[in-house]
C-alpha cells in the first residue's frame, strides 16, 4: 500500500491548488487509507485536513514542507540567506506535533526573509517526534547533488541522518525532468553507501493530472505576469497530480521498498487529539525558575516602559 508523505493544498498559498474535500474523496476511491498534508512554510490547514480525514474513517499525517537557512536564520543578506533548502517534517506522535509548530511559528517571527526559514540549530532543539524527507531538488541533498558536488551531498545526508537518527528518509520522486533523473541516481548510490531508507513521493500540487494547467494560473498570479508572458514560470511536466497506489507502484517497480517505506511511515504515526484552551508553559522558552505568569508580567511592564 502507498502513502502519500509530500502534498500540497490550497493552503500553500497560491503554489497548489488541492482543495481538502476533493482530496479526501479521491483517497476514499483510489482505496488510500493515510495520507500526509506538507504545506509549505505553513500548517494553515491541519486542523481542517485533520477534520476531514477523521470523518471520513482516513488516517491524518500533519507535516510542513519548511524552509533550512544556509546559516543562522537571524542573518538576512540578500545572495546568500534567501538561498534556502526545503525539508519535508511529519509529526509522529504529539509531541512531533508540538515541536512542529514551534519550527514553523519560529520561522515566521524570527527567520522570516522571503520565506519563514528555520536554521539547524534551533531545528535540532525541537527534532523529538518528528520524521524528516529530504524533499525535493531544491532540498539540502538533492541541491548538491544538481550541481554534481555528491561528496557535499553524502556529508548533508550523514548530518541529516544524524540529526533525525531513525528517522530520516532519502525522498525519491520520478516527474519526467531530466534533473530528477540525475539527481535520483545520486540518492540510490547515497543511500546504499550510508544504508539510508528511500521513501517514494509525489510532491502533489494539484489532484488530476488535467489541473496541472490550473497550477500554472496560480502562479501567473503570484508572480504578477501574465499567461501570454513568454518568462512566466511554467510547469516542467504534468506529474505533480496525486497519484493512485497502483501508478506509484508501477512508476517505482524497480525500488519497491521505496513504496513500502511510505506505509512504514504511516504506521508509526500516532492517534492525537489537537486541543486549543492555553499555551503549554514549556513550549516557550523561559528562563530557568521564571514562571509563565512573572514572565508575562516582566514583558508588560517593559513594554509599558518603553511605550
Amino acid at each position: 500500500m502507498f502513502t502519500h508523505l509530500h502534498l500540497h493544498s490550497e493552503y500553500s498559498l497560491l503554489d497548489a491548488t488541492i482543495r481538502l474535500p476533493e482530496l479526501v474523496e479521491k483517497l476514499q476511491q483510489t482505496g488510500m487509507k493515510s495520507c500526509a498534508l506538507t504545506d509549505h512554510g505553513s500548517m494553515y490547514g491541519v486542523l481542517k485536513f485533520k477534520n476531514a480525514m477523521k470523518e471520513s474513517g482516513l488516517k491524518p499525517i500533519l507535516g510542513c514542507e519548511i524552509y533550512i537557512a544556509p546559516r543562522d536564520m537571524s542573518k538576512k543578506e540578500y545572495g546568500i540567506d534567501n538561498k534556502y533548502f526545503h525539508l519535508v517534517l511529519l509529526a509522529k506522535n504529539l509531541e512531533g506535533y508540538k515541536n512542529l509548530v514551534k519550527v514553523v511559528s519560529v520561522a515566521h517571527m524570527e527567520g522570516f526573509y522571503y520565506k519563514p526559514r528555520i536554521d539547524i540549530e534551533t531545528l535540532s532543539k525541537h527534532k523529538e517526534g518528528l520524521i524528516a524527507l529530504s524533499a525535493c531538488l531544491a532540498g539540502p541533498v538533492s541541491r548538491p547533488l544538481l550541481d554534481g558536488d555528491e561528496r557535499l551531498a553524502t556529508k548533508r545526508a550523514k548530518e541529516y541522518s544524524k540529526l533525525f537518527k531513525d528517522s530520516f528518509y532519502l525522498e525519491i520522486q520520478r516527474n519526467g525532468m531530466e534533473e530528477q533523473k540525475v539527481v535520483n541516481e545520486g540518492l540510490v548510490k547515497i543511500a546504499k553507501d550510508l544504508d539510508l531508507p528511500m521513501v517514494a513521493t509525489c510532491d502533489s500540487h494539484y489532484l488530476n493530472k488535467e489541473d496541472a494547467e490550473i497550477q500554472e494560473i496560480l502562479w501567473c498570479i503570484n508572480d504578477g505576469k501574465t499567461w501570454d508572458d513568454p518568462e512566466r514560470r511554467r510547469m516542467p511536466t504534468n506529474e505533480f497530480y496525486v497519484k493512485t497506489p497502483e501508478e506509484m507502484e508501477e512508476l517505482f517497480e524497480d525500488i519497491p521498498e521505496a513504496v513500502e517505506n511510505t506505509q512504514k511511515i504511516a504506521d508509526q504515526i500516532e492517534d492525537f487529539d489537537i486541543t486549543f484552551g492555553r499555551v503549554e508553559p514549556h513550549f516557550l522558552d523561559l528562563p530557568k525558575g521564571v514562571t509563565s505568569s512573572s514572565y508575562l508580567k516582566k514583558l508588560t511592564y517593559e513594554g509599558a516602559k518603553s511605550k
